[in-house]
């Protein structure tokens, strides 16, 4: 029972940053283009080398 009192402000904190984490990236627009990055893997932007 003595764990407890150690493991829920444990996972308490652990969650409070993975929220601060999120609304973190949320707020800083990572998530604004998706589609486009997910694409972007596919073309070779380097050009021919001589």
């Amino acid at each position: 029972m003595n764990v407890l009192v150690v493991l829920i402000p444990v996972s308490l904190i652990l969650g409070g940053c993975g929220i601060a984490a999120f609304l973190w990236t949320v707020r800083h627009n990572q998530y604004e283009d998706i589609e486009g990055d997910a694409a972007r893997i596919l073309f070779d932007d380097d050009g021919p080398k001589s």
